[in-house]
């Protein structure tokens, strides 16, 4: 098994990141530093990351979690926030990472898994995973900018497309927002763009997983019928 594919099936993160861990020089295998993603890990190495040695985890598990405001969706955090895994401290006892990101102050659906591959599949562009906000601005978004952001705005590191936008209810200044993209605070970015700020932002819809009676800071186990679906969606694309 690649170097890589380890570290992810080891629960620590998704494929491409354990890439950018090694190349890194964050991993080492049998105490030396191991550079090359490719390295094929034999029998009897050790493979170890931050001083912990890693083993395959053999129960795969899925955790949609309903994020709360002002939490880290990362691993660990070097200032000592809140991260999305202390919310699940002496929960889960298996070693999970979130698949793709929110930042901070956005809420809503995030998926945790220790399964590389499928977080590897529903984070790649080419799959192209549903992904549905709520968004609320600090004023109201009249209809030529609306179907702006509805033909493609550029912005400084590339176009950015929605698949679908449209005004909730009748108060202007809260819109849906459907996109697969996932660029760093890519929706933010869209309405900065035009000279609205984001008030609020919250995720209501990943990958056919909803937020049904999932309450805010919350988290369950995906039930064998979601996680077949999950797989199935990703199944045989590239």
């Amino acid at each position: 098994m690649r170097l890589n594919k380890f570290v992810a099936h080891a629960g620590i993160c998704a494929r491409r990141q354990a890439a950018e861990l090694v190349k890194q020089g964050q991993v080492k295998v049998n105490g030396k530093v191991e550079l090359s993603p490719a390295y094929l890990v034999q029998p009897g190495d050790k493979v170890a990351y931050k001083g912990k040695t890693l083993r395959l985890e053999e129960k795969k598990v899925y955790i949609l979690m309903n994020k709360p405001k002002d939490v880290i969706t990362t691993v660990s955090d070097e200032k000592g926030r809140k991260t999305v895994l202390d919310l699940l401290r002496d929960k889960v006892d298996e070693r999970v990472f979130p698949v793709g990101r929110l930042d901070r102050m956005t809420t809503g659906l995030l998926l945790l898994t220790n399964d590389g591959d499928l977080a590897q599949r529903l984070s790649h562009p080419s799959f192209k995973v549903k992904k549905i906000y709520y968004v609320v601005l600090d004023k109201i978004l009249p209809e030529p900018d609306l179907e702006r952001i509805r033909k493609g705005l550029k912005l400084e590191d590339g176009l950015a497309k929605v698949d679908g936008i449209a005004y909730v209810g009748e108060k202007k200044n809260e819109i849906g927002i459907e996109l697969h993209i996932g660029r760093n605070r890519i929706i933010r970015r869209i309405f900065e763009h035009l000279g609205y700020q984001v008030v609020k932002l919250d995720r209501t819809y990943y990958a056919g997983l909803t937020k049904k009676d999932l309450p805010r800071g919350r988290f369950r186990h995906l039930t064998e019928k979601e996680i077949i679906m999950l797989k199935h969606f990703t199944k045989g694309k590239k």
